[in-house]
C-alpha cells in the first residue's frame, strides 16, 4: 500500500511539474497561461509636447488617464523621434527602422515605404493577430494605405460637419475665417452614423471602445493615431477648454489635450471590464515634440515644431509603456529610446522573432530593470533632403548626457549637455573637442549604412487612403509581405 501511495504521490509531482513547465515556457513565448497572446495597443498622439501631459509636470492640463498609464507602468524621459516630423515619423514607426535605411530624409511625403520587408501590422498579423487602424495614416504613398500595409480592420473616416451660414455668422471671426477657406468644412467636428455632431477626438474613442469589445477574445493590434492634437485647435470646444486652467492661445490646445485624455479613459476603462488590462501592452507617444505656434511646451527643453526645430523639444517626446503584471508601476526610465523600438518590443512580446531589417531594440529587459544601461548607445538625426523645408533640415548624435548638431553640412558642430543645459544655451564644442570628433564620426559610420534618397512616386486618380463612411473597412485579401531574404 506505502508503494502504491509513493507511486500516486511521484505521478503527481510530475504532472505539477510538466504544467508548471507547460506554463513557463507559454509564458516566455508571448503566451499567457490561459493560452491567448497578449494584446497591444499604440496610441501616438500628433504634435504633443513633453511638457504637455501632467506626468511630464504640466500644471495647467488635467491629463488623469495618461497619468494612470504612467502610474501603472514605466515613464520613459529620453524617447526620440529620429524621422521628425508626422511623415517621416510615422513611416519610421511603421517599419521599425530610420526612415533613411529606405531614403526618407525629411518630409518626403509620397516617398513609398518599403514592399520588401513588413511594417508592424504585417508581422503581428502573421502571428495570429487582429490588427486595426483608426485616425491619420500620413504613411508611404496614396496606394499604400492601411489595408494594403498589414491592417485587417480600419476605422472608416466620418464625413465632416459642414457650418450652415447661420453657424458661420454666429463663430468668432477668426474661427469663421478659417472654416470658409475650408469651403465651411469643419476640422475637428464629424457626423456619426446616428447624425449627431461628435468631436472627431471622442469618436476615435468609441471606435477603441467597439474594437476591443468586438476582440476581446483573439489577440490584437490596436494602432490609434488621432489628428488630434494637430493645429489648428482653434474648434476646441468651451466644455474642454474650462476644465483646464491654460491661457491664452494655449487654452485652445489644452482643450484638445483634455479630449485625447478622455479617450484614453475609454480604452482603459474597456481593458479592465473585459478583463484584458493585465494582458495588454499600451505604448502612448507622440510624433513629435510641442507646436508652439499653438503654446505647446517640450518643458524644460526647447524647441519644438515650427520654430525651434534644430533643437530638443522637437526630437524628445513623452512616451510610457504600461502592462501591469509584467512592467514595473510607477518607474522612469531614462535610457535613450526611440519609435523604432516599439515594433522590435512587441515582436518580443508576442514570442516572436523581429525581422532582420528592424533597428530597434526590445525594451522590455529595460523597462523591469533586468538590463542595464541604454538601449541605444547612440541615436542619429539626418534631415537634409534637399527639397524639404530650411528649418526640417538637421543633422545630430545622442550619446549619454551630449547632444551634438549642426543644421547643414557646412556649419561647425554644436554640442550641448542636456543634462547641465537643458535649454541648450551655452555651446562647448570647444571645451570638449575629443568628444565632438568621437560623436561626429559615430554619425559619419552610421551615415555609411544608408540608403540613397529616396524617389517620390507619382500616383495617378484620387485614391482614399482610409474608406469615408461609418464602422470599419476590412481587408479581404489579408495582406502578408515578407521580409526580404
Amino acid at each position: 500500500m506505502k508503494s502504491l501511495h509513493f507511486l500516486l504521490f511521484s505521478l503527481l509531482l510530475l504532472f505539477t511539474s510538466l504544467d508548471s513547465s507547460n506554463t513557463s515556457q507559454a509564458d516566455e513565448a508571448g503566451v499567457s497561461a490561459k493560452g491567448k497572446k497578449p494584446n497591444v495597443v499604440l496610441i501616438y498622439i500628433d504634435d504633443l509636447g513633453y511638457g504637455d501631459i501632467g506626468s511630464y509636470g504640466c500644471k495647467d492640463i488635467p491629463t488623469p488617464n495618461i497619468d494612470q498609464l504612467a502610474a501603472e507602468g514605466v515613464r520613459c524621459t529620453a524617447s526620440y523621434i529620429t524621422n521628425p516630423p508626422c511623415c517621416p515619423s510615422r513611416c519610421s514607426l511603421m517599419m521599425g527602422q530610420y526612415g533613411q535605411r529606405f531614403g526618407k530624409y525629411g518630409m518626403s511625403r509620397g516617398l513609398p515605404i518599403p514592399s520588401d520587408r513588413p511594417t508592424i501590422a504585417n508581422f503581428l498579423q502573421g502571428e495570429g493577430y487582429v490588427t486595426g487602424q483608426i485616425g491619420k495614416w500620413d504613411i508611404g504613398t496614396r496606394k499604400q494605405g492601411p489595408l494594403v500595409t498589414g491592417f485587417t480592420k480600419v476605422a472608416r473616416n466620418p464625413p465632416k460637419k459642414t457650418y450652415t451660414k447661420q453657424e458661420l455668422s454666429e463663430l468668432p471671426p477668426t474661427l469663421a475665417a478659417a472654416v470658409k477657406r475650408k469651403g465651411r468644412k469643419s476640422k475637428y467636428f464629424c457626423v456619426n452614423k446616428s447624425g449627431e455632431t461628435m468631436w472627431l477626438t471622442d469618436y476615435d474613442g468609441d471606435m477603441m471602445t467597439e474594437f476591443v469589445e468586438t476582440y476581446k477574445n483573439e489577440p490584437f493590434f490596436l494602432y490609434w493615431s488621432p489628428e488630434a492634437v494637430h493645429s489648428p485647435s482653434i474648434e476646441s470646444p468651451e466644455s474642454f477648454m474650462k476644465r483646464t486652467t491654460a491661457k491664452g492661445k494655449r487654452r485652445k490646445l489644452a482643450g484638445a489635450i483634455v479630449s485625447v485624455d478622455d479617450q484614453v479613459g475609454k480604452l482603459i476603462k474597456a481593458l479592465k471590464k473585459n478583463n484584458l488590462r493585465e494582458s495588454t501592452l499600451v505604448i502612448f507617444s507622440s510624433d513629435n515634440g510641442a507646436n508652439g505656434s499653438e503654446g505647446g511646451s517640450s518643458a524644460p527643453y526647447t524647441g519644438g515644431k515650427g520654430a525651434g526645430t534644430q533643437k530638443e523639444g522637437w526630437v524628445r517626446v513623452p512616451t510610457i509603456f504600461s502592462m501591469p503584471g509584467t512592467l514595473p508601476e510607477g518607474k522612469q526610465f531614462n535610457g535613450l529610446v526611440a519609435n523604432f523600438d516599439f515594433y522590435s518590443t512587441a515582436a518580443s512580446l508576442v514570442g516572436a522573432k523581429k525581422p532582420d531589417h528592424c533597428d530597434g531594440v526590445d525594451l522590455i529587459p529595460y523597462l523591469r530593470g533586468d538590463a542595464t544601461g541604454d538601449p541605444h548607445e547612440y541615436l542619429f538625426w539626418l534631415n537634409n533632403e534637399p527639397g524639404d523645408a530650411e528649418r526640417r533640415h538637421l543633422i545630430a548624435t545622442r550619446w549619454k548626457d551630449w547632444r551634438l548638431y549642426k543644421k547643414y553640412e557646412k556649419d561647425a558642430w554644436q554640442l550641448f549637455n542636456l543634462v547641465s543645459d537643458p535649454r541648450e544655451e551655452t555651446n562647448v564644442a570647444e571645451g570638449y573637442p575629443q568628444i565632438v570628433r568621437e560623436m561626429a564620426a559615430q554619425h559619419a559610420a552610421w551615415k555609411k549604412t544608408l540608403a540613397p534618397l529616396g524617389k517620390i512616386s507619382q500616383v495617378s486618380g484620387q485614391t482614399k487612403v482610409i474608406p469615408t463612411g461609418h464602422g470599419w473597412a476590412s481587408d479581404t485579401k489579408a495582406s502578408k509581405q515578407q521580409p526580404a531574404q
